[in-house]
């Protein structure tokens, strides 16, 4: 079970992708590409326990193929 908190993969407003922590003002960090930011957010997960959620360009929640 995951205790961290979840990390959201999401477009950043000036450009890029950023990955957020559930419930942070701020990103954690921002990339110029999603797979750039789904790497970081792994290693994030897995030191943090918790679980990635990735969002379409839209913002909407991808849903997992």
């Amino acid at each position: 079970m995951a205790d961290g908190k979840k990390q959201h993969i999401m477009k950043h407003p000036d450009g890029g992708w950023q990955v957020k922590g559930e419930g942070n003002t701020k990103a954690t960090r921002i990339f110029d590409t999603k797979a750039e930011a789904l790497e970081y957010a792994k290693t994030v997960a897995k030191n943090q326990g918790s679980t990635i959620v990735p969002h379409k360009k839209d913002g909407k929640i991808q849903k997992k193929k």
